[in-house]
Parts: C-alpha cells; structure tokens; sequence
C-alpha cells in the first residue's frame, strides 16, 4: 500500500490523551506481538529525556510506548509519509512534524516545549525507516537535546520489522527492546566548524551506543566499531 501524506494539523496531543492511548496500546501489544524489554531500570524517573531508537519496522512507535509506558512526543517526517492503514496513529497520539533533511524552527520550538512539560521527546535519529541495519545518523537528536540542555536515553528494537507481515499471517512476533544507559547532556558551543564536528561525534556515539543493544548483524554503518563493545560492557543487560 503507498504512503499517504500527513496532516498538517497533527500536532502533540494533551497528556492525557496519550496516557490513556498508552495503556491502550500496551494491553493491544500483548495480542499482537511478544514484547520482551530489558534495561527499564536504566529510565531516568522525573526528569525530561530524548528517546532516541533505530527504526526498523512500522510498529516501532507502538513497541516504545508499550516499552516505556509512558507518554512520548515522537517527531515524525512529514515528506515520506505513512501507510494509510496506520494514519489513525498520529491523528489519535499526535506527533511533531518535521522536514527529514532539516530541522526547522518550529520543530525546535515544539521539541523544547515538550520536554519542559516533563514528557519524553520521541527521535528515530536516522530519519525514518532507511534499512534493517543502521545507517548513519541525523544530528537533530543531538541538537535538540543540546538545546533542551538534556539527556539522550538510547534504545534498540529487535525483531520489529516483520511484525505488520507476520500479524497478517496470524503470527505473533517476537520483539526485543534494550534500554541503555542515558549519556549526556551536550556541549556544542564553538565556532560553526566546531559545532558541525560535535555534533557529528556525538551523532556517530549516539548510533553506537543503540548498536551496542541490538545483534551484530544489524550494525550496518558502524559494524566493527570498537566503540559498541564498550558500550555493551557499560550496559551490563542480557540482551539476546
């Protein structure tokens, strides 16, 4: 089915809309998928956060909001669309809409707002749904969490992204999602040299402390990255 265009309308609902959409989604989950979660001891408790997760598959904002269990803001890109069989999501949940190859003011302006509020800021840092292995990063994860003077709370996603093919087969997939530790927050003041260079350092930290959560064979860009064996040792969570 091809993708349809988003409302310009969509906006992040009221919290408690989302409150309730969240439980909603998570007693619906357990009929759909098997949803394994490790590392919910590594979720800041009270504080505003940036969530930031690779994406695999259309069920990933459903598999986050079950595994937190909390209301997030996701920031989705208005210019690719989405299934029309999933629009009723982001029209009921809500969402921020951005541009995928520049985070424009207003995005920014949103993306701050709600995480003064206290809520979770939803990213997937690649830009939407590129491959089933990671490709290189965006930075507006990294800016706007220097912005918003935050932490980045890194998650993987396993086994998502044949769930919407195996729930119309009558199969329930079986789905994995590793919460690591939260880095941050981000210095990038300097001169504009300065601050492209930080903000792609970090950028390249950010995707591999999510490679460290997730199997080898889906590190893509940053197989063989000596980084993501550091990483794996910090998180200490029994992963696979």
């Amino acid at each position: 089915m091809e993708n349809v265009g988003l409302p310009k309308f969509i906006r992040p609902r009221p919290y408690w809309i989302q409150y309730v959409s969240t439980y909603i989604v998570f007693f619906l989950s357990l009929f759909v998928c098997k949803i394994k979660v490790n590392g919910k001891k590594n979720i800041p408790k009270g504080t505003p956060l940036v969530l930031a997760s690779n994406h695999f598959g259309y069920f990933d904002p459903f598999v986050l909001v079950h595994a937190i269990r909390k209301p997030i803001d996701f920031i989705m890109q208005k210019e690719l669309g989405i299934e029309l069989h999933f629009l009723f999501a982001p029209m009921i949940y809500g969402a921020i809409l951005t541009d995928r190859n520049k985070v424009g003011p207003s995005t920014i302006k949103e993306s701050i707002k709600s995480i003064k509020k206290g809520k979770i800021l939803g990213i997937f840092p690649e830009g939407g749904i590129t491959s089933t292995e990671l490709t290189k990063a965006k930075p507006g994860a990294i800016f706007i969490a220097s912005k918003a003077n935050t932490k980045i709370l890194p998650v993987s996603i396993s086994g998502g992204d044949n769930a919407w093919d195996d729930l119309l087969s009558g199969i329930r997939s079986r789905i994995t999602v590793n919460i690591g530790k939260p880095f941050g927050p981000f210095d990038i003041k300097g001169s504009k040299e300065e601050k492209i260079s930080k903000l792609e350092n970090y950028s390249q930290e950010l995707m591999c402390r999510i490679a460290a959560l997730l199997p080898d064979d889906r590190h893509g860009e940053y197989s063989n990255d000596k980084r993501i064996t550091k990483y794996r040792n910090e998180n200490r969570l029994d992963l696979f």
